[in-house]
């Protein structure tokens, strides 16, 4: 759990920083900066999706961890738990305001923006590889899994303060995600052992950059898919994986 607590102190520090500079930051170069962070999460995106051996595999991740994803409705609970935090944080109207009062609109809009931050922040932070494989290994007592998280956690400090300088406060609360999704790899880890193959990792990274594509998507004001409905599918890809290895099934074409 080192690197898990590490990566959570640098994500608080970047945000609180981001957070002082974003309020003296124009409208106009906040909206720049989500632009830039946007391009670089797709070619992040593109780069983990390259890792793949076989297309089909996140392919089939992918459209079945949507399924499930939409039929569990995983994005409207995640955005009702960052509005019930945003509720909790920043407060919110009590008293009916009359109809001239721009009060509501301006909650609606804090609303808005801290759950975009939060999620936001959310998915890029625990979606890539080094989050995986770094956390595992932390929680099996290997130091390359504290040494992978310690180079995550150097990035996400800095994507962090990029994020909330432009997105607010929201971003500040993804160490909630950060520290349930790394601590729970890194119990799996202890528990379970050194489980995942090569073959399994890679897959899982290929499906994570596609949903950071999809999430780049967003950030550039493309399109807006439920991103939050594909996570599943990095939990199909090594059970795709596995299986086929079980079965005999060369998943890797020859080249």
């Amino acid at each position: 759990m080192r690197g898990t607590l590490l990566n959570t102190i640098t994500v608080l520090i970047g945000s609180s920083v981001g957070l002082l500079v974003g309020n003296r930051l124009p409208q106009r170069i906040q909206e720049s900066v989500v632009t830039g962070l946007g391009l670089v999460t797709l070619f992040v995106g593109f780069s983990n999706a390259g890792e793949t051996g076989n297309v089909i595999i996140p392919l089939l991740s992918l459209v079945i961890g949507a399924i499930f994803g939409e039929l569990l409705q995983l994005d409207r609970r995640l955005d009702h738990f960052a509005g019930w935090l945003q509720a909790r944080v920043q407060g919110r109207a009590t008293v009916a305001a009359p109809a001239t009062d721009p009060a509501p609109e301006m909650d609606a809009n804090r609303r808005v923006r801290f759950i975009q931050g939060f999620v936001t922040a959310s998915l890029v932070f625990c979606v890539g590889p080094l989050t995986f494989v770094g956390s595992i290994q932390d929680g099996m007592g290997k130091s390359s899994g504290f040494d992978q998280l310690a180079i995550k956690s150097a990035l996400d400090g800095f994507a962090s303060m990029a994020f909330a300088a432009s997105l607010g406060i929201g971003v500040m609360f993804s160490v909630i995600t950060v520290l349930g999704v790394q601590g729970g790899l890194a119990l799996a880890g202890s528990l379970a052992g050194n489980f995942m193959t090569d073959a399994m990792t890679n897959e899982m990274t290929a499906v994570g950059g596609l949903i950071l594509i999809g999430l780049a998507l967003t950030l550039l004001d493309l399109k807006k898919p439920r991103v939050v409905n594909f996570l599943p599918g990095l939990l199909i890809a090594p059970v795709i994986v596995a299986i086929a290895t079980a079965l005999g099934i060369n998943i890797y074409p020859p080249h």
